[in-house]
């Protein structure tokens, strides 16, 4: 009976030690997996750009020919010089005027239309500097009364939108994201007293619908913390 008595109180001491050996492992994992993956992901990224870079560029003019070294990252560098040349030159009179002539070339190509005008609208959405962006984040009730959903203002609606909306007080243009692709959602017009502002950045909301609502925000502290509750409630189950 001691025997069976002791066994069973050292069995019952390592397990509090194991748990907390656990809890410790998984929050770890957790500070570490990000950290990890986007690292990976920038030294594949800058690889895959020096493939598509370097065997344009002459034998003479690569720095591995010099050093002796294959250094990672020198077609990212050439790349984005090559880039701020095109477009300091797409900035002048004669860049203007060569870049008309060479879409009014692909203008007169059926298929090649169709893919060149696509890529440039989704180019010019995505890096194109421009003053008119989402002003806030917002909450507002959809698709009925008691169901909110996050959407982000755009502006204020005006002209004939503005007029034929039989509402005294303002209206604002509300683009409400789809998920898990923001990009498609539905244009809303909205009196001002039905839309509800966050304090939160409209990069965080939009964080938020990416990841379905699994991805609140907080500073890095809260979501280390975040990460130990949940480590250590997995570890008590």
């Amino acid at each position: 009976m001691s025997k069976h008595s002791s066994d069973d109180a050292t069995a019952t001491r390592r397990r509090p030690r194991f748990r907390r050996l656990r809890a410790n492992f998984l929050t770890g994992l957790v500070v570490i997996a990000p950290i990890f993956l986007t690292v990976w992901l920038i030294y594949g990224v800058v690889g895959w750009i020096d493939g598509w870079v370097l065997p344009l560029v002459p034998a003479r003019f690569r720095p591995e020919q010099y050093i002796g070294i294959n250094l990672r990252g020198v077609g990212v560098i050439i790349f984005l010089i090559f880039t701020v040349i095109i477009g300091w030159l797409a900035k002048g009179l004669i860049g203007r005027s060569l870049l008309r002539w060479g879409e009014s070339l692909v203008n007169r190509m059926p298929v090649v239309r169709t893919i060149y005008s696509s890529v440039k609208q989704l180019a010019e959405t995505v890096f194109a500097q421009s003053e008119s962006s989402f002003e806030k984040a917002c909450l507002i009730e959809y698709p009925r009364r008691g169901i909110w959903a996050i959407a982000f203002i755009s502006t204020s609606a005006k002209g004939e939108i503005a007029r034929s909306i039989p509402v005294e007080e303002q209206k604002l243009s509300i683009f409400l994201p789809t998920t898990p692709n923001p990009t498609s959602g539905f244009l809303l017009f909205l009196p001002r007293s039905e839309v509800i502002e966050l304090d939160m950045s409209v990069e965080d909301a939009a964080k938020l619908v990416i990841s379905a609502g699994l991805v609140y925000p907080g500073t890095k502290e809260s979501a280390v913390a975040d990460a130990e509750l949940a480590a250590h409630s997995r570890a008590a189950e």
